[in-house]
């Protein structure tokens, strides 16, 4: 089974400051099509949040005109600058979003299980893992305890050395490795948030962030000071999962950097 994981896409509206300054539609565009023309191709893609730029609903529809050509399901999950309720009644249609309360949802898909974990406090660049969605986890956790499953979630569990990017982290963290530590089957813990690769052993298992399709966040790892982003390569990740090798990831550039004659 391959999964294709894509973040932080912060598309605007049509005009918008973010869409002139960034061109974050452009970069979706040619995500989509780089996904669609893989081989092989995904089985589904998880897009772990920041889905727009600052939860319009009008924003939400043109991220679903730009997603509409993905032939496999996707799912996805808020991050800081989405809208909870706009989004939920962008996608609800989908079937798998809940219809009240926080974005959780479980997909039995093929030999995983995929458990979508909502992070998002409205108005706060930060996340949070209450006592409540803490519940929830443990108990959807503990439905299945032999089948390999993976979390993922916008805000990553850890802190990364780019001081900026931890200011506004997951509080919760903690409580969230007591969840994870007491249920082995959970393979990967997939996040967004940081606009990079980065990778951190976490509660027995691993946890992960993916690159933004846009803009990367600058590997700063001194003093705080302010936060820049950079035109680094957009890439997504790639899950390989067998029954031999586990779960195995691999980062996936968008754009063809090979050189030409």
């Amino acid at each position: 089974m391959l999964l294709a994981q894509i973040s932080d896409l912060h598309i605007g509206a049509s005009g918008s400051e973010i869409e002139r300054s960034s061109g974050s539609s452009g970069f979706l565009e040619r995500a989509v099509r780089h996904l669609c023309h893989l081989e092989p191709r995904p089985d589904v893609v998880l897009c772990t949040g920041d889905l727009v730029h600052d939860g319009h609903p009008e924003e939400y529809a043109r991220l679903a005109a730009l997603l509409k050509p993905l032939p496999m399901p996707w799912f996805v999950i808020p991050g800081n600058h989405d809208d909870r309720e706009h989004l939920r009644a962008a996608f609800g249609h989908l079937g798998y979003l809940p219809a009240s309360g926080f974005l959780h949802y479980v997909v039995d898909r093929g030999p995983l299980r995929l458990i979508g974990l909502d992070t998002h406090v409205p108005g706060k660049p930060g996340g949070l893992l209450c006592t409540e969605r803490l519940a929830w986890l443990d108990a959807r956790l503990a439905e299945a305890p032999r089948k390999p499953t993976l979390v993922f979630m916008h805000h990553p569990p850890f802190r990364t050395g780019i001081h900026q990017m931890d200011a506004m982290g997951l509080e919760g963290a903690d409580g969230l490795a007591t969840v994870i530590g007491r249920h082995p089957q959970v393979e990967r813990v997939l996040c967004g948030h940081l606009h990079r690769p980065i990778v951190k052993r976490f509660a027995g298992t691993v946890a992960s962030t993916c690159p933004s399709t846009m803009l990367q966040v600058e590997l700063d790892l001194g003093v705080p000071g302010r936060l820049s982003v950079l035109p680094e390569p957009p890439a997504c990740q790639l899950h390989l999962w067998s029954e031999e090798a586990g779960l195995v990831s691999h980062l996936s550039y968008i754009d063809d950097f090979r050189r030409k004659a």
